[in-house]
Parts: C-alpha cells; sequence; structure tokens
C-alpha cells in the first residue's frame, strides 16, 4: 500500500564557528536522495540580513520555502524600522518561524551565524522546531556528528551551566579557524557518502563577507 511521505533528506552537511571579531561559516555542495547524487554544485548558504548567513542540511524543498519566508519577512522589517535586522533578532525570527510550524515542520536543520551590533561573532544552532542555543560553534547534518568531536577538542567551548556565564566564542584567529573547517570537512567526507564535492565557506567580519570555495571527494 502506497504511504505518503512529505519529507526526503537530501543530505549535507554546516557548520559555523564564532571568534572575537568574525564568523566563518561553511557547508558541502552535494544534493542527495539515497545512493544517487542530483547535484553536486547546490549551495546550501542562504544571505539573510546584513552580516548574518543561514546555513541549512535537510530536505531542501523546506529550506528553499523557510529561506524564501525569512527574506520576506526581513524585507519587511527593514522596510518598517529604515534599518537591517540584526543577527540575533535574525535568530529569533528563525526560531520563532519553525515553531509556528512545529506541527508540520520544516525539515530543515539550521545553523544561523553572523556578527552582532557590537561586532563580535555569534553562533545559533536549532532543532527542526525552532529550539535554539547561542553556541561558539556549531554543525548540523548528515556528517555532523564525525565532525563534532575534533571541533569539540580544538575549541573547547565552556558548559552554558557555568556561574557566572562564559564567553562561547572561540579563541583561534580567523585564518585558523577557516584551516580547521577545511580539516573537519576533509575528514567527514572520507566517511559520509552525503557529503562531498565541495566545500562553501562564507567569512564574516568588520570588512564584510567573503567567500570562498574548495574541492572535496567527488565519490
Amino acid at each position: 500500500m502506497a504511504r505518503f511521505d512529505p519529507y526526503e533528506n537530501n543530505g549535507g552537511t554546516c557548520v559555523a564557528v564564532a571568534g572575537a571579531d568574525y564568523c566563518v561559516v561553511a557547508a558541502d555542495t552535494r544534493l542527495s536522495v539515497g545512493y544517487s547524487i542530483l547535484s553536486r554544485d547546490h549551495s546550501k548558504i542562504a544571505h539573510l540580513a546584513d552580516k548574518c548567513v543561514l546555513a541549512s542540511s535537510g530536505f531542501q524543498g523546506d529550506i528553499k520555502a523557510l529561506q524564501k519566508n525569512l527574506s520576506a519577512k526581513e524585507l519587511l522589517y527593514e522596510h518598517n524600522h529604515n534599518k537591517k535586522m540584526s543577527c540575533p533578532a535574525m535568530a529569533q525570527l528563525l526560531s520563532n518561524t519553525l515553531y509556528y510550524k512545529r506541527f508540520f515542520p520544516y525539515y530543515a536543520f539550521n545553523v544561523l551565524g553572523g556578527l552582532e551590533s557590537e561586532g563580535k561573532g555569534c553562533v545559533f544552532t536549532y532543532d527542526a522546531v525552532g529550539s535554539y542555543e547561542r553556541t561558539g560553534y556549531s554543525a548540523q547534518g548528515t556528517g555532523a556528528a564525525l565532525m563534532m568531536p575534533t571541533l569539540d577538542n580544538q575549541l573547547k567551548s565552556p558548559s552554558p551551566l557555568l556561574v557566572p556565564a562564559r564567553d562561547a566564542v572561540t579563541p583561534l584567529s580567523e585564518s585558523d579557524a577557516v584551516d580547521l573547517v577545511k580539516d573537519v570537512f576533509a575528514s567527514a567526507t572520507e566517511r559520509d557518502i552525503y557529503t562531498g564535492d565541495s566545500l562553501e565557506i562564507i567569512v564574516i567580519n568588520s570588512s564584510g563577507t567573503h567567500r570562498e570555495c574548495i574541492a572535496l571527494r567527488k565519490d
């Protein structure tokens, strides 16, 4: 008997790392279904607001719908308030948008990265129904379980339960953070068949947004 299944996981992995004055957001460009590769050049990263970038893994239909929804709301905010939405404000908007659809969720696992108004890097990580947390780094997607142990080892984020609260930004320089992201993706592509082809890296700092693309495994 045929069964209606509205969801499909198209794979891929996203990573974000926040520093004292920068944020690195990266994702691979492979789009898959099962053992078939549909595209080797599909970007999983969307620029939502001024110095604010969203990377998403999951079902690409839902991800595109979510990105269009957020872009429309950000444009309305800009017209109403005569300014761009900040990254923490976009983080709250994304949480509200996901929670609003909690009974038929967007099958999207998101990492939001950017700079807050003081110029400090920030990363927000989400589940599918809008629960989110601000961290110094995060990974989402099919290769996240392979990457997080290395990120934990290298970046040593303080526990959110510590009192007084400690700063979650990573101690690495911008170039070292980019090198670390490249290393964890090169490692994950060896074990995860849904991550590969190319790596798109977005670096956000006080001078603007910079994009870099490097090759990963094609098989």
